[in-house]
């Protein structure tokens, strides 16, 4: 008598194509034949119809083209696995199914629905990072933007100044630093500044506490050689101009300030602040990004070339018959990128190793971006090291560095 084996649940996957009012959502089964297609509100209880009736079909997998939010939070609650597939990816797939090169929500969402059910083992379920990184990265990427913004605001504030008060513009090293901003709230117009002798400012400054080492004097001649500025009348009307300006960046200092302090208090207690603050020249923020960027997720980076790669720190390469070339990586995470490189350019300043690979570089004729580039991949590799296995960064046990201090040691006898 034979025995007839068991029947295999049919896999049943959904394709979500997430939008900030309503989420379009498809739910294939095995054969990729849709079962059901439908619309949620961007809401609590939307959400929650949304979760419902992914469960009720059976769902248990999910592809959908970004790994946060309110969304993303209620599928990980629920149980289901989440496929992140790139809104890059996702437009490169649409002309798998039509050449027409249409845009629509519920034919996204069917292909990434599809996508999950029929190249699920080239996929990685998402893995989030912990509480505590995740907002971390809200921190610093924070501070990033309003930095974006005080930049901003200098350069408009210089371009107002050496129109309307050109002397002021140039008085002092950096234009949104506290002194000239002290400066252009008291000495807002030319006329005021005309006030000014050298005696008078060298009074001004020690009643501000300048703690700057240029000279009353020479800050005065400055004044008096730069172009003169708007008078009478006008120059009222453009001092609220100034005004605006300065107050603005006080507003943009202050709450840098006060996210960098917030960034201090989180690393104190983050679990991975000792293994980033032992690099070299790694300061408060740039550990802060290091850790915000590379997350505590060890799963999400399963080798170093993995990390090198998100990172945009390992070239792309593209062959077709006898042509090969080796090319710059577009598709990265650019914050991340962008950390990196910030921390291995500079450590080529404090470790030798590092300016080692630097230089090679350079001699090769690569130019800055690609010879920091090239140290990232390289630093990559440390750092995944030394992150897998929470361990701090220790220069003694890295073989690579011991051995150029040998050689400088040896040349040196």
């Amino acid at each position: 008598m034979s025995v007839t084996p068991a029947a295999t649940p049919a896999r049943v996957c959904a394709g979500i194509d997430w939008a900030s009012v309503d989420h379009a959502i498809c739910i294939l089964d095995l054969d990729g034949t849709v079962l059901e297609r439908f619309f949620v509100v961007h809401d609590g209880a939307g959400l929650k119809t949304l979760v419902r009736r992914l469960l009720r079909a059976g769902v248990e997998e999910v592809g959908i083209e970004r790994g946060d939010g309110p969304l993303v939070d209620a599928l990980l609650q629920a149980g289901l696995t989440v496929l992140v597939i790139a809104p890059g990816q996702v437009k490169n797939l649409r002309s798998r199914y039509g050449s027409a090169g249409n845009k629509d929500d519920r034919f996204d969402a069917y292909v990434l629905a599809d996508v999950v059910r029929t190249d699920r083992t080239r996929l990685r379920p998402l893995v989030r990072d912990s509480a505590a990184t995740t907002a971390m990265r809200t921190t610093v990427r924070a501070r990033r933007d309003l930095v974006e913004h005080r930049v901003a605001a200098a350069n408009q504030l210089r371009a107002h100044l050496q129109l309307v008060f050109p002397a002021a513009a140039s008085l002092f090293a950096d234009i949104d630093s506290a002194i000239t901003l002290t400066f252009l709230e008291r000495f807002t117009t030319q006329t005021q500044a005309d006030w000014l002798s050298p005696t008078r400012l060298g009074t001004w400054l020690r009643g501000v506490s300048y703690s700057g080492r240029t000279d009353p004097e020479v800050l005065h001649a400055r004044l008096l050689a730069a172009p003169r500025g708007s008078t009478g009348t006008d120059a009222d009307t453009h001092a609220a101009t100034t005004k605006a300006y300065v107050a603005l960046l006080r507003v943009l200092n202050t709450q840098i300030a006060a996210l960098e302090d917030n960034l201090t208090a989180q690393l104190t207690t983050h679990p991975d602040t000792h293994i980033f603050a032992s690099l070299p020249r790694a300061k408060t923020l740039r550990v802060a990004r290091l850790i915000a960027e590379i997350g505590d997720a060890r799963g999400k980076f399963p080798t170093a070339d993995s990390l090198a790669a998100l990172a945009g720190v390992a070239p792309s390469t593209r062959q077709s018959g006898k042509v090969k070339a080796v090319t710059f990586r577009w598709g990265c995470n650019k914050q991340l990128r962008d950390a990196l490189c910030d921390f291995a350019g500079d450590s080529r300043h404090d470790n030798p190793w590092a300016a080692d690979l630097y230089n090679r570089a350079i001699a090769r004729g690569h130019d800055h971006p690609h010879a920091v580039r090239i140290l990232g991949r390289a630093w990559a590799h440390v750092l995944w090291h030394c992150w897998h296995e929470g361990l701090s960064y220790d220069p003694s046990q890295h073989r690579a560095l011991q051995n150029i201090l040998a050689n400088s040691t040896h040349k040196a006898a």
